[in-house]
């Protein structure tokens, strides 16, 4: 099989279009940035430290700011439970079962 660049491929204007022009998601993504800025501000975060400011509320689950903002390893953040070869098995993560 040939070697292909994805991005050769993706329309990024109309990815832009279909998906993160939306008012509702410029509105969750500036929520984002606001989190980890504050992070940042605050000093318990930097960028290239391999770690993601995390939500206590998933946005996309109702979630904002004021329900809490905490410095988590990117690789837990942004990692679903998986069998012996990495296929998914869950999307639900490890601190959400926890909750059940």
């Amino acid at each position: 099989m040939a070697y292909k660049n994805p991005k050769e491929d993706r329309n990024y204007k109309r990815e832009y279009a279909l998906y993160g022009g939306k008012p509702e998601h410029i509105k969750e993504r500036a929520e984002r940035n606001k989190g980890r800025a504050t992070l940042v501000k605050e000093g318990k975060l930097q960028k290239g430290d391999g770690k993601d400011a995390a939500h206590v509320k998933a946005i996309d689950k109702g979630g904002s700011i004021k329900h809490g903002v905490r410095v988590e390893d990117a690789n837990v953040n942004r990692s679903f439970k998986r069998d012996a070869k990495r296929n998914l098995v869950s999307e639900v993560s490890k601190r959400e079962r926890k909750k059940k």
